[in-house]
């Protein structure tokens, strides 16, 4: 499920600019993901995401995690949301050489398994826009 996340993410900063989502809910039946945003989404820029998800799960990526010190992730990764709780070790999730991110949730071996995105709606109020968005299982 986490993979999923993982590209629409990295979809967004690539497409937008903008942060990671800030603020998700991932389920079997369906999902969200909250992004710090300026405007709603138009219809042709809803498809080019749902497109662009879905060419990169279709490559059939490998997902693979590693572990690196609290100290190396400072270097590479935004630490602000991560709790102290976490650890000095912590867990490096790659989705190919799409994505890599610090990630604790669980993940697909290959995105071969995540099936296919189907963005369900966005909204936009108050700065936050909202996507959410199913996975067609194989």
């Amino acid at each position: 499920m986490h993979t999923a996340e993982h590209v629409l993410n990295r979809t967004m900063v690539n497409m937008f600019g903008c942060d990671r989502s800030f603020s998700n809910h991932l389920e079997k039946k369906k999902s969200k993901c909250d992004y710090h945003f300026d405007r709603a989404l138009t219809t042709e820029e809803e498809q080019a995401i749902e497109a662009k998800v879905n060419e990169i799960l279709a490559q059939h990526v490998d997902v693979k995690g590693y572990d690196i010190s609290r100290e190396e992730a400072q270097a590479n990764f935004k630490l602000d949301r991560l709790p102290e709780e976490a650890g000095e070790e912590l867990r490096v999730v790659t989705v190919g050489d799409y994505d890599e991110c610090l990630c604790i949730g669980e993940h697909v071996a290959n995105t071969k398994e995540v099936g296919e995105f189907k963005l369900g709606s966005t909204s936009f109020e108050n700065g936050v826009l909202r996507i959410r968005f199913k996975l067609k299982r194989p």
